[in-house]
C-alpha cells in the first residue's frame, strides 16, 4: 500500500506542477487584454484561472496531508517522548479524518449537483470542478491512514526510563 500511496503522491505532485504551469496562460492573457490593445478581453480566462486555482488548492492540500506539511495549531503541549508524539499525532490525524469524511459525504452531493450544471462562460460541466472536493476527502483519508499507522507504531514503542 505504501508503494501505491507513494506513486499516487508523485502523480499528484506532477499534476500540481502542470496546473501551476497552465495557470500562467489564462492569467497572462488577462493581463495582456487588460493593459494592452493587442488582444480582446477574454472573459473565459478569469473562469479558467479560477477553476485551475481550485484544483491547485485541493491537490496542494492532498500533498500536504501526506507530507505532514499542512498547517496545524499547537493546542496540545509539545510531546517529549515518542509515545507522546504518537498520541498527539493520533489526536490530530483522527480529527483530520473526521473532516475528510465530511468532505467525502457532502462533497459527493456537491459533485452530483455539479453534474447537472454547466459553466456560464465556457460551458464546462461543473462536475469537473466540484469533484475535487470528494476526491480530496478520499485522498486525505488514504494518506491519513498511512499517518495514523505511523502514530500507532510510535504508541507501541516500549516506554523508556527518563533520567532525572
Amino acid at each position: 500500500m505504501t508503494k501505491f500511496l507513494a506513486g499516487y503522491h508523485r502523480l499528484l505532485t506532477t499534476v500540481l506542477t502542470v496546473l501551476m504551469g497552465l495557470l500562467i496562460i489564462p492569467v497572462t492573457l488577462q493581463i495582456l487584454s487588460r493593459y494592452t490593445g493587442l488582444i480582446p478581453r477574454y472573459i473565459w480566462t478569469e473562469e479558467a484561472a479560477r477553476f485551475c486555482f481550485v484544483w491547485i488548492i485541493m491537490i496542494g492540500s492532498m500533498i500536504a496531508v501526506r507530507d505532514r506539511s499542512h498547517f496545524d495549531v499547537d493546542l496540545l503541549p509539545h510531546p517529549k517522548t515518542p509515545r507522546q508524539k504518537g498520541l498527539a499525532g493520533l489526536v490530530v490525524h483522527l480529527t483530520m479524518l473526521v473532516l475528510a469524511v465530511v468532505f467525502i459525504r457532502y462533497g459527493y452531493d456537491f459533485a452530483k449537483f455539479g453534474a447537472i450544471q454547466s459553466s456560464e462562460m465556457s460551458g464546462i460541466n461543473m462536475l469537473s470542478i466540484y469533484i475535487a472536493f470528494p476526491l480530496a476527502g478520499v485522498t486525505w483519508a488514504l494518506f491519513l491512514g498511512e499517518n495514523i499507522a505511523a502514530d500507532v507504531r510510535l504508541l507501541r514503542q516500549p516506554a523508556t526510563e527518563s533520567s532525572a
